[in-house]
């Protein structure tokens, strides 16, 4: 399954409304390795990266995640969408 299936299903919602406006872009925290605006084109182009990524596993991005997307998406959703798909791929 996508990644972007694996997204939304579990929020009901669809990444392709990002338009990559980097507006969600929080500033790199020192355990990111990753953008958050680039961890959902990872999402949208089904990149394993997106499931292995710092920044996913990031508890501080995750807090600061919640309403950083100005055209609605819940990237705290989609993180803990991603969180558990890559845990259930590593079959923990």
């Amino acid at each position: 399954m996508s990644l972007r299936t694996v997204v939304k299903k579990a929020t009901r919602q669809d990444v392709r409304v990002c338009h990559a406006c980097d507006d969600c872009d929080i500033g790199l925290h020192g355990d990111m390795d990753i953008p958050l605006s680039s961890l959902i084109q990872l999402v949208m182009l089904n990149d394993e990266e997106a499931l292995h990524c710092r920044t996913l596993w990031s508890d501080p991005v995750l807090d600061a995640s919640h309403g950083a997307c100005k055209r609605g998406l819940d990237l705290y959703a989609m993180m803990i969408a991603l969180r558990e798909e890559s845990l259930r791929r590593k079959g923990l």
